[in-house]
């Protein structure tokens, strides 16, 4: 008798903020979720509402879902967690905020999928780094993810120089993220430690209706006077060497 084949372990996209579904999830992406019937998540509660708000095939009271601790390292009993796949099941890695696997520890799930031989596959949607990277303006041929920066000083001023050395010295765009409550400190931060001339761009609440999204000099920046107070936000910093482009 042949053996079950095994199910896919799907990467689902999660929601940025309050955006309906179809605006920012594409219809293959819908498609694909809303026939799954287990998740491995960070949060049930979060993720049984965005499901809910997405519209799924099966009754939200009959979806399994499993969580996964957001410190999860490596474990050989945490193949449990694709007990659905690996019993020909497909199954949905869904992250609390955004893509999987990217600033989340999904990764740990999707390593063990690769060595169980179950086949993974990304779903398209948002992914607050790679947007904010777009509507920069920045270098998007050379850039790096940092992740977050350490919390306290000196570790954390010297974090932000080193990144924007490191930036002028490779022509890179430094993407990092803040706790959203720390917004504000960051930003001070920021225009303490950084030359006036370095760029820096805040990308704020993306895909919400309140977005914001602006680049510009240290310089201008320390005259901003709006709050980033407990909004989901990514930093870019860019030092270039500033090129003049001659009319011809």
């Amino acid at each position: 008798m042949m053996s079950t084949p095994f199910g896919k372990l799907f990467l689902v996209p999660n929601l940025l903020g309050s955006t309906r579904p179809e605006q920012v999830l594409p219809l293959g992406t819908l498609e694909a979720v809303k026939k799954l019937k287990f998740f491995v998540v960070e949060s049930t509660r979060t993720s049984r509402c965005v499901l809910s708000r997405i519209g799924m095939d099966n009754a939200i009271d009959d979806i399994e879902f499993i969580e996964l601790d957001k410190h999860a390292t490596r474990e050989p009993d945490m193949m449990e967690f694709l007990g659905p796949c690996l019993q020909g099941e497909d199954m949905g890695l869904m992250s609390e905020a955004g893509t999987p696997c990217v600033a989340d520890p999904g990764a740990v799930i999707v390593d063990l999928a690769h060595s169980a031989g179950i086949q993974v596959v990304p779903l398209t949607g948002p992914n607050a780094m790679i947007l904010a990277l777009m509507a920069s303006g920045f270098n998007g041929q050379c850039f790096a993810f940092h992740g977050y920066l350490p919390i306290k000083s000196p570790e954390r001023q010297n974090a932000i120089k080193n990144l924007e050395r490191r930036s002028s010295a490779n022509d890179e765009t430094e993407i990092f993220i803040e706790t959203p409550f720390r917004n504000n400190a960051m930003l001070e931060d920021l225009c303490k430690n950084l030359h006036p001339s370095t760029r820096l761009c805040i990308a704020s609440n993306i895909t919400c209706q309140d977005e914001l999204i602006i680049s510009q000099d240290i310089a201008e920046w320390k005259k901003f006077k709006g709050d980033l107070n407990k909004k989901p936000t990514v930093f870019l910093i860019y030092s270039e060497n500033k090129v003049h482009y001659k009319k011809h």
